[in-house]
């Protein structure tokens, strides 16, 4: 399953509210549950938070991929959060990060979570793409990015 068939604009936050790292999870978690894809939105944050206590999911240059397996999922999940004004995810570079990816998988789907973490990490690699999504203004915007990729 490619990135792309998980995006959608109902997934997307442009701007996040958040200003904290775990405000970006609870933001990222409330978009999956309001659009029905988590059966227990409380559980399925404190596995991300769980997965996050291990070590950071902050990235490199402003990337952060906060992810958790859990069985509140029934498939593969992603929310996407873009905070151009960045926040403290204790990432590896001590930079803030600006492009929030929250993937979701069941207990099960190690290879399909695994694959969409190599293609996260292989697409944000182009600094450029980045830049695009962190300038977009509109979820719709977003999604049509990925849409070019």
């Amino acid at each position: 399953m490619a990135i792309i068939d998980l995006i959608a604009t109902n997934v997307v936050r442009v701007p996040l509210k958040s200003k904290t790292k775990t405000e970006v999870i609870r933001e990222l978690i409330d978009i999956l549950d309001k659009t029905g894809k988590l059966s227990d939105a409380e559980s399925a944050f404190k596995a991300v938070l769980s997965r996050e206590n291990m070590g950071s999911t902050g990235l490199e240059k402003g990337i952060a991929v906060p992810h958790a397996k859990t069985d509140k999922v029934k498939n593969l999940t992603l929310a996407i959060g873009i905070a151009p004004e960045g926040v403290d995810f204790d990432s590896l570079d001590g930079e803030t990060s600006k492009l929030f990816f929250l993937l979701l998988a069941q207990p099960s789907q190690s290879g399909p979570h695994i694959e969409a973490l190599a293609e996260i990490a292989r697409i944000t690699r182009s600094q450029s793409f980045c830049r695009l999504l962190v300038n977009a203004k509109t979820p719709e915007e977003v999604v049509e990015l990925f849409k070019e990729e």
